[in-house]
């Protein structure tokens, strides 16, 4: 930082200190020696409402403090990293279940390999591929799901459920902390068309969920789901501001990495920095095997960009990180400066930031319990932009319940010393 920016942030810093708005954290923030020189001021943000409190402010003062907005930094040095969730982190909704739902009602899902359905997910139980077969018996290319009712209802209620109509679980013998097999069901599902096809279907559910007015419901097969999506003013902004700023932003989402590469473009994240669920393809179209990450090898489909999952594919594809060490948590200088989340399924790479990790508030208890804990003043909880939560009744049951261990048993969060976060109320959310 020159001199000028130095005593611009401790201004900036004693200004806020004097209306008694400013915690020790927030003062650490301002004053951190940024990675490069500049000379010139950093953009502004310009949207503020639906900003939390002093979130806004602290997010400006991250870019002030990183960005390199100058003509005189270290050209050859690598650019900060911001890094965000997809689904109800920048867009309202969830990208993938809106292709999902497009592929349903488009008869574009094709009929399983020797009409085995045990060939689209290793993890699919004996119960759900014979309850799939039953439904959607092989009778040609692709499952008639626009009019076949009854084999539509049984893909929605494995994909959306994890369970059969019939109430039995779906999956089962997966990793809870590299896996969700119901997000890459989708991806798997999308095998034996290409790449630039599927682009395609989710350009097609794209431009229906941002084109339906919000709250409007599609019917699939016999049931209703969302049928809606918006992008975050607030996050546009931010991704725009940050990319203006010098650094460089990622997309890392768990929906197919087709899928999440049209959306992205939306906010001018190009298809080089976005990350998703990745299949394995063979002779130009994909397959239902999925790439790893790693340790796992391509084909094995126990990881995707899924809880510890998305902190080894963003340590082995932005920072060229690989085998077993792209699991682990890097060293500071080798991990992003910002990270952005809704879920659960961020947790990982969210703590992995080393400024500030954007929290939106969707009541899920292992995030929202970190985040309430703060135990280095470096989250952020902003409630969520479009139709936020409410307040949760009962506090987050951090000391019991709250953490998923990697068998699918419930237990305490714990922090980084292995000492027991005490359980958190909610604070920050809608009216």
């Amino acid at each position: 930082m020159n001199f000028k920016r130095r005593a611009t942030a401790a201004a900036a810093v004693l200004a806020v200190a004097s209306a008694g708005l400013l915690t020790v954290q927030a003062t650490a923030e301002a004053t951190q020696t940024p990675s490069h020189g500049r000379s010139k001021t950093c953009p502004d943000l310009t949207v503020s409402k639906g900003w939390y409190g002093q979130n806004k402010a602290r997010l400006q003062r991250m870019i002030d403090t990183y960005g390199r907005c100058g003509d005189d930094g270290d050209q050859g040095a690598a650019k900060p990293v911001a890094t965000f969730d997809w689904d109800n982190t920048v867009i309202k909704n969830d990208v993938g279940d809106a292709t999902m739902f497009w592929l349903l009602r488009n008869s574009k899902i094709r009929t399983p390999k020797n009409a085995d359905w045990h060939t689209t997910s290793r993890y699919l139980t004996d119960p759900a591929a014979k309850a799939l077969a039953k439904a959607c018996p092989a009778t040609g290319a692709t499952l008639p799901t626009r009019r076949d009712t009854d084999c539509a209802d049984e893909i929605a209620s494995v994909y959306a459920e994890g369970t059969t109509t019939g109430g039995a679980a779906a999956f089962a013998g997966f990793d809870h902390r590299r896996m969700e097999p119901q997000y890459a069901w989708l991806a798997q599902l999308t095998r034996g068309w290409s790449a630039r096809q599927v682009k395609g279907f989710a350009a097609a559910a794209r431009e229906e969920n941002l084109a339906a007015p919000v709250g409007t419901e599609q019917r699939v097969g016999t049931g209703k789901f969302t049928g809606w999506a918006r992008y975050y003013d607030q996050q546009r902004d931010l991704i725009r501001t940050l990319k203006k700023a010098g650094f460089d932003v990622y997309v890392v989402s768990a929906s197919p990495e087709p899928v999440a590469e049209v959306w992205a473009k939306g906010v001018g994240v190009d298809a080089r920095h976005t990350i998703g669920i990745r299949n394995v393809t063979a002779h130009g179209k994909l397959t239902a095997r999925l790439a790893g990450c790693g340790t796992v090898k391509d084909g094995d489909d126990s990881m995707i960009t899924y809880i510890d999952g998305k902190r080894c594919w963003i340590n082995q594809e932005i920072y060229g990180v690989r085998g077993a060490a792209a699991e682990k948590v890097q060293p500071a200088s080798r991990r992003q400066v910002f990270a952005a989340g809704d879920s659960d399924t961020d947790i990982s790479f969210l703590r992995d930031a080393t400024a500030l990790r954007l929290v939106l508030n969707r009541n899920k208890n292992e995030l929202m319990c970190r985040a309430y804990d703060n135990g280095d003043g470096r989250w952020l909880v902003n409630p969520m932009f479009i139709e936020p939560k409410g307040k949760q009744a009962d506090p987050y049951p951090c000391a019991s319940t709250g953490y998923t261990e990697r068998d699918g048993a419930a237990g305490p969060v714990r922090r980084a010393d292995g000492s027991v976060i005490p359980d958190q109320k909610d604070t920050v959310h809608g009216a």
